[in-house]
C-alpha cells in the first residue's frame, strides 16, 4: 500500500521502480481510511538515500502510510542538502507534540563522541521524551539506538578495538518465536552493521523491562525491546541496500589505504570484485511488516487517546 508524499517529492520515480506504491497527499485525503502517521527523525549524512532505504521498508504491507520526515538542527548537516530538507521536513519544534501512530530515530555518525556532546543532544532527548506520550511505538536504529537505551535506561556504550562491518548472523532466542515482532522469522538471519560502539549488554539483561529477542558471538544483540514494545532498538542497518556498505568500503579505501578491511560476509566469496550478495532483506522486509500490523492492531483509531496508554 502507497506512502503519502508531496506530488513534487524528487525520488518519486526511483520508488515506484521499487515497486514503492506513492500517493499524492491530495488523493490520499480522498480516502475514506485513517492512514498509519509515521515519522522519520533522519540523522544520517546520507539524508536522501536513508529516506528511500526505510521508505521501502515501510512499504511491504496494506497498510497506507502518512509520512512526516523529521529534521534537527545541526552543524552536521552539508550545505547541499539543506534545499531537499527545507522543501520536505519539517522542523522538530513543528511536530514535536504532534500525535504518531509511529516514529523511526535513524543512527548518526557521532558515536565516537560522548553523548551530551553531541550538538543536537538535548534536542534529541526532547524528542525521546515526548515519544513516550505520544508515539504508540518508536524504533530506534544503531546509534539511535545507543542513544534510546542510554537516555531511557541508562545503559552505556563502549569503544570497539576494530569497526564492526559487514552482515552478522544473528540466531533468533527460542522464547521470542511468538514475539509479534519476530513473527514468521527463521532460527537464524542476518543484520548489516557498520559501528565501532557496543552496548553493555549485561547492563541490558539487569534491566526487567527489556528484552532481548536475539544474540550474535559477533555484534551482540541486533533487536531489543521494552515489555509493551514502546520502544524498540535495532542495533544494525537493516535498511541498507545492495550498495551502502560497498560505499562505506570505498570511502574508507580512499582515506585509509592498505588499512581497510572488507566487510565481513557481505562480498561473494569475501572479494569485492565478485559482487555483493544480499541475504538480509526478507528479514529486513518482515520485521518492518510485523512492526506496522502490530502498531496497526494496537494503536487507537484516535491517537489523543494514546496518552493514556
Amino acid at each position: 500500500m502507497p506512502i503519502l508524499l508531496p506530488k513534487d517529492y524528487p525520488h518519486s520515480d526511483e520508488l515506484n521502480r521499487k515497486n514503492v506504491f506513492v500517493m499524492t497527499d491530495t488523493r490520499a485525503s480522498s480516502q475514506q481510511i485513517r492512514p498509519l502517521k509515521i515519522g522519520i527523525l533522519n540523522l544520517m549524512p546520507t539524508i536522501e538515500t536513508t529516506e528511500i532505504q526505510l521508505m521501502t521498508m515501510l512499504a511491504n504491507t496494506p497498510l497506507q502510510i502518512d509520512l512526516k520526515l523529521i529534521m534537527l538542527e545541526t552543524d552536521h548537516r552539508k550545505a547541499e542538502d539543506m534545499q531537499h530538507l527545507t522543501q520536505f521536513y519539517v522542523r522538530l519544534e513543528d511536530v514535536i507534540d504532534d500525535k504518531f501512530d509511529g516514529l523511526i530515530i535513524t543512527g548518526a555518525p557521532v558515536e565516537k563522541l560522548p553523548f551530551e556532546k553531541v550538538d543536537y543532544w538535548q534536542s534529541l532527548v526532547q524528542l525521546m521524551d515526548n515519544s513516550r506520550k505520544n508515539v504508540f511505538s518508536t524504533v530506534h536504529i544503531c546509534w539511535g539506538s545507543q542513544a534510546g537505551l542510554y537516555h531511557h535506561f541508562g545503559i552505556k556504550k563502549r569503544m570497539l578495538a576494530n569497526k564492526l562491518f559487514g552482515v552478522f548472523p544473528h540466531q533468533l532466542l527460542h522464547k521470542n518465536y511468538d514475539n509479534p515482532l519476530t513473527r514468521g522469522f527463521d532460527d537464524r538471519f542476518l543484520v548489516p552493521h557498520s559501528r565501532f560502539t557496543m552496548i553493555d549488554i549485561e547492563a541490558v539483561k539487569k534491566i526487567p523491562e527489556l528484552e532481548i529477542l536475539d544474540e550474535s558471538y559477533f555484534a551482540g544483540p541486533h533487536i531489543i525491546a521494552t515489555q509493551n514494545k514502546r520502544q524498540i532498538f535495532l542495533n544494525g542497518h537493516w535498511e541498507y541496500d545492495r550498495g551502502t556498505l560497498m560505499r562505506e568500503y570505498n570511502r574508507d579505501v580512499g582515506v585509509l589505504k592498505d588499512g581497510t578491511v572488507p566487510p565481513y560476509n557481505y562480498f561473494v566469496a569475501d572479494r569485492p570484485d565478485f559482487g555483493v550478495e544480499v541475504t538480509w532483506k526478507a528479514h529486513a522486509n518482515l520485521f518492518y511488516s510485523n512492526w506496522l500490523n502490530y502498531v496497526y492492531q494496537e494503536t487507537p483509531y484516535d491517537l489523543e487517546d494514546l496518552s493514556g496508554i
